[in-house]
């Protein structure tokens, strides 16, 4: 993912609020979210290059997504960064005993969000890792929180989207922005000021890279409700999958196809 948005303990339903869209190269394939046949706890899309996800859940309502980290010089790592996402739904326990097994620096620059339907945390090798408590937050490519424009209007729109009486149709309507800020406004993160304004709006559109996915969770106590769209290089969506899980107390869920 390239901007992940987060609302925890600010909606009347919903204790876990994610918006979030995925942004990569059209030329690097990738399946749209489903159960994986060989992970069938699992619910995410996959690519299909490395085998790992972007963001994903288990049917226990845990979550996970996972942000590059933008720098110069790109420090590519021995390890595929999606695989984090998968080891942690793997995990039984909490986020604060969560450890990758390999060493964080096989991997080059992340933030792994992780949530056990409790906690959250921001897990990083780049930036100081910092748990989650009750409010609203943004994360791109950079530390979580740091106020790029992309992320502090991320963060305005997913407040009003919280008041929405349809709060799924404002969440897809928010990751569909494409407001540019000023030259100005853009952070320098070294990559040259035509890849910044390329990369300035929430939802990126260009021949070869753009927002590929856009994902939305909604979790309560019961039951989590996942969408996940994805988009083609001239930014129409090309599929939607739409998932709805029960989340008894007992540890154990059923799922089924949302009518939606």
């Amino acid at each position: 993912m390239c901007l992940i948005l987060i609302a925890k303990n600010r909606h009347p339903q919903w204790n876990l609020v994610i918006a979030a869209n995925r942004d990569e190269f059209y030329q690097r394939p990738a399946s749209i979210a489903n159960y994986w046949q060989d992970r069938s706890h699992l619910l995410a899309g996959r690519d299909l290059t490395a085998g790992g996800t972007w963001l994903g859940v288990d049917l226990c309502g845990r979550v996970a997504a996972i942000t590059n980290v933008r720098q110069v010089p790109l420090l590519n790592g021995q390890r595929s960064r999606g695989e984090l996402v998968c080891e942690f739904l793997d995990y039984q326990h909490n986020v604060e005993d969560f450890t990758p097994q390999h060493s964080l620096q096989d991997y080059g620059g992340f933030n792994l969000l992780i949530d056990d339907g409790q906690h959250a945390r921001c897990l990083s090798n780049r930036n100081p890792s910092q748990s989650l408590g009750d409010g609203i937050f943004g994360l791109s490519n950079a530390g979580l929180e740091t106020p790029w424009p992309k992320v502090e209007r991320g963060k305005a729109l997913l407040s009003q989207a919280l008041d929405s009486t349809d709060i799924s149709s404002s969440l897809f309507a928010l990751l569909r922005d494409d407001f540019s800020a000023k030259d100005e406004d853009l952070p320098d993160t070294g990559v040259g000021i035509e890849l910044e304004r390329l990369l300035a709006p929430i939802f990126i559109q260009s021949p070869d890279y753009g927002t590929r996915a856009s994902t939305v969770v909604l979790r309560s106590s019961e039951e989590l409700l996942f969408i996940e769209r994805s988009y083609a290089a001239d930014g129409s969506m090309a599929n939607e999958a739409a998932f709805r899980l029960s989340l008894p107390k007992t540890g154990t869920s059923d799922s089924s196809l949302a009518d939606e």
